[in-house]
């Protein structure tokens, strides 16, 4: 099958993951991969982000399947369960509120920027390398908080990917759990309508 331009989207996924480790503004680059699924989703009412332009999921597909660095098990159920989707978005919101809650206090004059990625929610690591150019300090904050999201959400799909299917990541992606959540309200707006039409 003759290959199409969003085949190749996995470049961007992880050039945009290289150019981030070496200057942190390009950090800012990823909010298009975090409104473009759900704008796809409220407007066209699929998940044909998730299904054909999503970088990560095709990385995830190059290393796991055509690498072979994938055992390719089946997901277990628990991942796949309501309970762990839902659980993990709350969780991945409450991690990314507290991001912006710190980018408000460098914003406001009461934190200090804090040049460091937050890597699994847990680990600091030193990235003053990466502060590259005089900005505002909040524009840097927000940067460092959100590459530290998407650093996190990336090794967390490898991990997943090394123990099971090439594209596990993407059974529990907060990304997809919230385009599904949009097209299931789409859909049962919808019928209605649907069903007045025929009456």
């Amino acid at each position: 099958m003759k290959k199409k331009w969003y085949d190749y989207l996995w470049i961007v996924s992880l050039a945009y993951l290289v150019l981030g480790f070496f200057n942190i503004l390009f950090a800012w680059l990823g909010l298009v991969c975090f409104f473009l699924p759900l704008l796809i989703a409220a407007i066209g009412g699929s998940k044909a982000y998730c299904n054909r332009y999503c970088g990560r999921g095709q990385l995830f597909a190059l290393v796991g399947g055509r690498f072979g660095l994938s055992r390719k098990k089946d997901v277990p159920g628990w991942l796949r369960s309501k309970a762990f989707r839902y659980g993990f978005l709350l969780f991945f919101f409450t991690m990314f509120f507290v991001m912006l809650w710190n980018t408000y206090l460098v914003f406001s004059g009461a934190q200090e920027l804090r040049q460091a990625v937050k890597l699994l929610w847990v680990f600091h690591l030193p990235w003053r390398w990466a502060y590259v150019g005089n900005v505002t300090p909040w524009v840097a904050q927000f940067a460092f908080g959100f590459y530290s999201v998407m650093l996190t959400s990336t090794i967390l799909g490898f991990i997943t990917m090394l123990f099971f299917k090439p594209r596990s990541w993407c059974v529990y992606c907060p990304m997809g759990t919230m385009t599904q959540l949009i097209c299931k309200a789409r859909h049962h707006h919808s019928i209605p309508a649907e069903s007045s039409e025929k009456m």
